[in-house]
C-alpha cells in the first residue's frame, strides 16, 4: 500500500518532480535540494507530504520536471496508515524510521521520522509524520 490519511486537514499543492525517477502514488516525498519532489527513503528527512499521482518510466512525462500533485498536512499531527512489518500494539508512542517511500521500519529509530500513534494491525500502523519542517527538522544525511 502507502501512506493513506486517517485524520486531520491536509489540502493538494503542486510541486516540480525529479525528473526520471519513478513515484508510486502514496508516496512520502521530500525536496532533492534542486526545487523538485522526490521519493523518501531511510535516509531522507524534511518530508513535505505524500505523493497523489503514479509516474512510470514508460510514462510521457518521466523525464521532465512537470508538477505532481502532493497531499501536505496544514495542521499538526495529521495521523497517516503507512505498511509496516511485525507492528505490534506496544509501538505506540515509539519514533521510527521508514524502510522506503511507503513503508514504516519500526525496528529503526535514528532519523525518527514518524511517531506511532495507532496500532492497526501486524502489517499496519497509524503514524504521524514527525520529519516535516512544522513539527521537527530532520535533515536528510
Amino acid at each position: 500500500m502507502a501512506f493513506k490519511r486517517l485524520t486531520g486537514k491536509t489540502k493538494v499543492m503542486y510541486f516540480p518532480k525529479k525528473a526520471s525517477t519513478a513515484f508510486t502514488s502514496g508516496a512520502l516525498v521530500y525536496f532533492d535540494g534542486a526545487g523538485a519532489v522526490q521519493p523518501a527513503d531511510a535516509t531522507s528527512g524534511m518530508h513535505v507530504g505524500v505523493i497523489r499521482k503514479t509516474i512510470a518510466s514508460a510514462d510521457s512525462d518521466y523525464a521532465d520536471t512537470t508538477l505532481v500533485p502532493v497531499e501536505v498536512p496544514v495542521e499538526r499531527w495529521v495521523e497517516w496508515e503507512v505498511d509496516a512489518t511485525s507492528a505490534v500494539a506496544a509501538d505506540v508512542g515509539d519514533e521510527i524510521d521508514l524502510t522506503d517511500s511507503v513503508t514504516a521500519d519500526r525496528s529503526a529509530s535514528s532519523k525518527d521520522a514518524l511517531l506511532v500513534t495507532r496500532f492497526i494491525s501486524a502489517t499496519k500502523l497509524g503514524v504521524t509524520i514527525l520529519s516535516n519542517a512544522d513539527i521537527k527538522d530532520t535533515a536528510t544525511t
